[in-house]
């Protein structure tokens, strides 16, 4: 595959950059302590034209003579070096919510939802998690049940929502079929405001401070029939088939964070003075920088190769659930080594590192576990 970019996607990259140097970067630490989650800067984001990098120009995208799913994973990469929060805030809009209204949407559906996310003048979030539903996300309790006049009556909740009560679009599932088991899960759109549509608990994470991650809860939530996303009962293939393409972007971004990581480890390392030498001149430290570097190089050649797949429209699973769980332990291992470089200033949350690994960590657990990217890979291995 040709990883040489094109101008636009050179440009794409360039523009999230940019914003990373200008307005992340200056405010990041202040914003990751106090957990942050600042609306306007968000806003702001969603304006650049990120959000319709790869969609067509009739819904607001670049179009045919646009960017591509690499353009916008460059971007959530770029993004990722300056502030892992924001990346995710931008990625959970695009891959989890405009995304399965372009692949499964009516074109009513898509004029109504999809527009205004691809135009970054709405936020998106995706509800599929639930407090005995995780790894399993076949066990759904949330329950939406068929009315006389075609609505549906939704219950229940869902957990751990990226953007949750700040989004304004969700795509929510719920079990339509008990018997059916996730044969009888199906995909629904939500708005925000809606009837019964309320928010609960506001998670205190480990880290990705930036980013906003709530409860939803539903009380006889009354939805329209034409909020359904796809058919009946085909919820679970939607979700599995929008997480596929989730994990390229949680590999971009476990790629900036360890790109990041390393970036300060290396200037760090030139400056700290011991035993009357930098850092850098020990082999042991410049022989673990390299090492950090090659992983790195190797991660991103696996995400950019799931992302040239998506694009060209062929089969990608396999390779989004390789560069998803090879990305994200590399993210970890690097940010790790960069906090023992460091040495005690790496545990001071007045430095980067600390940062850096705690927004590491989650790379490994969304978008489904690595240990479910090991299960999706031995499955197509053994087939």
């Amino acid at each position: 595959m040709d990883f040489n970019l094109t101008e636009v996607q050179q440009d794409f990259m360039n523009l999230a950059r940019d914003f990373g140097e200008k307005r992340l970067a200056p405010t990041i630490m202040e914003r990751d302590h106090q957990g942050i989650y600042d609306d306007a800067l968000i806003a702001e984001l969603l304006s650049l034209g990120i959000t319709g990098a790869y969609f067509e120009e009739k819904y607001g995208g670049a179009g045919d003579d646009g960017g591509d799913v690499l353009s916008y994973i460059l971007a959530v990469e770029e993004l990722a070096k300056y502030d892992a929060g924001v990346s995710i805030t931008l990625s959970a809009t695009v891959s989890l919510c405009a995304n399965p209204i372009w692949q499964f949407g009516t074109e009513e559906q898509k004029e109504k939802f999809l527009v205004p996310l691809v135009e970054g003048t709405k936020l998106g979030a995706f509800g599929l998690t639930e407090p005995n539903a995780g790894t399993d996300a076949s066990g759904q309790q949330t329950v939406a049940v068929k009315n006389d006049d075609g609505t549906y009556t939704l219950n229940g909740s869902k957990i751990f929502i990226t953007n949750g009560g700040h989004a304004d679009i969700y795509i929510v599932f719920a079990m339509t079929d008990k018997s059916k088991g996730n044969h009888g899960i199906t995909a629904f759109i939500l708005e925000d405001g809606m009837p019964g549509f309320t928010y609960g608990k506001k998670e205190d994470k480990m880290g990705i401070h930036t980013s906003v991650t709530m409860e939803l809860v539903f009380q006889d939530v009354k939805v329209p029939a034409e909020n359904m996303l796809g058919e009946e009962g085909k919820g679970f293939k939607i979700a599995m088939m929008t997480l596929d393409g989730g994990r390229i972007g949680v590999g971009a971004q476990a790629l900036g964070i360890a790109e990041a990581a390393l970036a300060d480890a290396v200037e760090y390392s030139k400056q700290r003075v011991q035993f009357g030498k930098p850092l850098c001149k020990f082999q042991s430290v410049s022989f673990k920088l390299a090492d950090m570097k090659m992983q790195i190089e190797a991660a991103r050649n696996l995400v950019y190769k799931a992302a040239c797949l998506k694009q060209e429209g062929k089969p990608f699973t396999v390779e989004a659930a390789i560069a998803k769980r090879v990305a994200s332990d590399v993210a970890m291992r690097v940010s790790t080594e960069a906090v023992q470089i460091f040495g005690g200033y790496g545990y001071s949350e007045e430095y980067p590192a600390a940062r850096h690994m705690r927004d590491a960590k989650i790379t490994q657990i969304y978008e489904g576990t690595n240990e479910v990217q090991l299960m999706v890979t031995a499955g197509a291995l053994l087939r």
